[in-house]
Formats: structure tokens, C-alpha cells, sequence
């Protein structure tokens, strides 16, 4: 199946806590169909000291969010949009906002 989100994108959070939260895609794990989103489900993780000098201490890191939550931001109105797909005539498959029509990039 083709992929909707892609690393890079700029995503929405259209379910749950973080609802309304926009944010870059750092990774996508398509086998378990969640992407690491910036600034969205931050969870605190507590870090021991290494012997090679990482100091210890709490670290403040993104976990994943399933890929049904997320919708991407239509680059023409920056609003939440559904993806599809457009041959172009050179013969390059693209994705399109249905929204809008606009194809985007990446």
C-alpha cells in the first residue's frame, strides 16, 4: 500500500489528548502503522549515568501515535486534508490533497 505520511510531512492530531497539536514526522514504523511525531505524546524517561560520560537525569523524548490519528496539513489552506493519489502526465505518481487539489511534495 502507498504510503499517506511520510517522513518529513507536516502532520495534524485529529484524536485524543494531543488533539489540535500540529508537528513534523521524525519516523514512520509502517509495520506497526505509528510515526513519531515533534512536540506530539512527549513522555518523560529516566536515564542512568554512563561509564562513557552521559550524565544521568530525565529526558524528555516523543513516543509513537498511530497513523489513524494523524491527518496531514494541506499545504495551500494548512488545514487537516485526506490524501490521494495522481499519474501525472509525465508518468510520476503523486500525492494529492483531496481537498484542494494540491499535489504534494515529497
Amino acid at each position: 500500500m502507498a504510503a499517506r505520511i511520510k517522513k518529513g510531512d507536516q502532520v495534524i492530531v485529529i484524536t485524543g489528548p494531543q488533539k489540535g497539536v500540529q508537528g513534523e514526522v521524525l519516523s514512520i514504523s509502517p509495520v506497526e502503522n505509528k510515526a513519531v511525531v515533534r512536540g506530539v505524546a512527549v513522555a518523560k524517561h529516566h536515564k542512568k549515568p554512563t561509564r562513557m560520560g552521559d550524565a544521568g537525569g530525565i529526558i524528555e523524548r516523543e513516543k509513537a501515535i498511530h497513523l489513524s490519528n494523524l491527518k496531514l496539513v494541506d499545504p495551500k489552506s494548512g488545514k487537516p486534508t485526506r490524501v490521494g493519489f495522481r499519474v501525472l502526465e509525465d508518468g510520476r505518481k503523486v500525492r494529492v490533497a483531496k481537498a484542494t487539489g494540491e499535489v504534494i511534495e515529497g
